[in-house]
């Protein structure tokens, strides 16, 4: 106790240069705060958007199908078992059925994927509801950056181009009903969805499906098809998210190391200047060991001061920005992200940040007050350095 108090004492008695310290502690402790808090945001942000409009709890694939191979898609389909079925018309599977083709719209030509999905799935957050209205013709739905590289909007006719089973090549031309908005670029660009019945007799392929997208978190082995759990599934953003934390960490240690450095000058000046303090500690009684402890507790509670200022001000700042979010508008970046990100502050962060401050505060604290063990306590009296 007697070690704290005098750390507390001569904190406070240090003024301006134990305060400038101290904000520059906070700030880097808000930072690091806010820039993870933005990124385990955004990661929370996009599985869920994911999750609702791509893979739900996870995915069941023909053998064969590769997303990433172009060359497996015409042959990774086959027929549902009863059982599929039966889940299907639960609401627990959505089966896909995947092929290529062409379309033309305004003139030109573009590659894209056809989709089939049933109009009455409700496990996606895709509007596949509208793809049951239409009397005549085939309807057909598109994302937001699809329509903006087509140029298509709702009502507008577009002539598709596909081969059949046999190799055939077949057309026809399909109507957009409805141009749904979501942040997942692999529900979106370059794929138009139709009724799951339509594409079927379209392509000839009775009964057949290329991915199965099930609702359940526990799911159940299924004959010819292999599952795909969420940690495959959202593999590419949990890379994304892991390589925005590895660049943060250098500006965050930056920052961190300035305010550490400013606590290890002060530390090694007031050791130089309070030679007398020190000698006069051990001629109390004091061991050196309890001399440097002060040191060092003094040095590290320039943390704990700076963990207080910055609750004063950042948790205004995070609450607020709780509620507005960070916004980083409509452009397109290729990624799952959301227009506006909320970030996510867990008790783990806010804990390891903590600890991480502190520990380094202490430790830089450390360093220069080790120099009081090898002190003569008479010439230390004295104001001469050993």
């Amino acid at each position: 106790m007697l070690a704290f108090k005098l750390a507390y004492k001569n904190l406070i008695g240090a003024g301006l240069r134990t305060w400038l310290n101290v904000s520059v502690l906070s700030f880097a402790f808000v930072l690091i705060i806010f820039y993870n808090g933005m990124i385990d945001g955004w990661n929370r942000q996009g599985r869920n958007d994911t999750q609702a409009w791509e893979v739900a709890n996870g995915q069941y694939w023909h053998p064969e199908y590769d997303k990433l191979d172009v060359y497996s898609i015409k042959d990774g389909h086959q027929s549902l078992s009863p059982l599929i079925h039966q889940r299907v018309s639960k609401g627990e599977i959505v089966p896909l059925l995947i092929q290529q083709a062409t379309i033309y719209p305004q003139g030109h030509m573009q590659s894209i994927l056809l989709k089939g999905i049933p109009a009455n799935q409700q496990l996606l957050e895709l509007p596949t509801s509208v793809l049951q209205l239409s009397d005549s013709g085939v309807s057909a739905i598109i994302g937001k950056r699809m329509a903006e590289t087509t140029r298509l909007k709702v009502g507008d006719n577009v002539l598709i181009r596909w081969r059949d089973k046999n190799g055939t090549f077949d057309a026809r031309e399909v109507t957009i009903a409805a141009v749904f908005s979501c942040d997942v670029p692999g529900a979106d660009n370059g794929q138009i969805y139709i009724d799951f019945d339509v594409m079927q007799g379209m392509m000839g392929f009775e009964n057949n499906a290329t991915i199965l997208v099930t609702a359940d978190e526990a799911p159940i082995a299924l004959d010819g098809w292999d599952f795909k759990d969420l940690d495959f599934l959202l593999a590419e953003l949990d890379q994304m998210i892991e390589s925005k934390k590895g660049g943060g960490i250098v500006l965050q240690g930056v920052l961190l190391l300035i305010a550490l450095l400013a606590i290890f000058d002060t530390q090694v000046l007031s050791i130089f200047r309070r030679q007398k303090e020190i000698g006069t500690y051990i001629a109390l009684g004091l061991t050196r060991k309890q001399v440097v402890g002060i040191f060092t507790i003094e040095g590290g509670a320039h943390s704990i001061l700076a963990a207080m200022v910055g609750a004063a001000y950042g948790i205004p700042f995070f609450l607020w920005l709780d509620t507005v979010g960070l916004s980083f508008g409509a452009a397109d970046v290729g990624i799952t992200i959301a227009e506006t990100i909320y970030p996510y502050y867990s008790l783990g962060l806010i804990l390891s940040t903590m600890l991480l401050v502190v520990m380094s505060a202490t430790l830089v604290s450390y360093l220069p007050a080790r120099k009081i063990a090898r002190m003569n306590p008479t010439e230390a009296l004295k104001g001469k350095i050993q």
